[in-house]
């Protein structure tokens, strides 16, 4: 299977027997990333991270009193 980063629009070949091209054939909203890609975007969250600043903004579920 061929995919192209949505970054860089470079194009890879991937395994069509690999979990990667099976959640892109059923999921077309996630977005293929090369590897160079996603090492420096991992970088640059890692290290925003690390600043202290960065928050992590969990979603409020509400509770079902009727499920308990």
């Amino acid at each position: 299977m061929q995919v192209k980063c949505t970054l860089c629009d470079l194009i890879e070949e991937i395994s069509d027997d690999s979990l990667q091209a099976k959640r892109l054939k059923n999921r077309r909203a996630n977005l293929y990333l090369c590897s160079v890609c996603y090492e420096r975007i991992s970088e640059k969250t890692i290290a925003r991270h690390s600043t202290g600043k960065f928050r992590f903004y969990e979603e409020k579920k509400q509770e079902n009193d009727f499920l308990k």
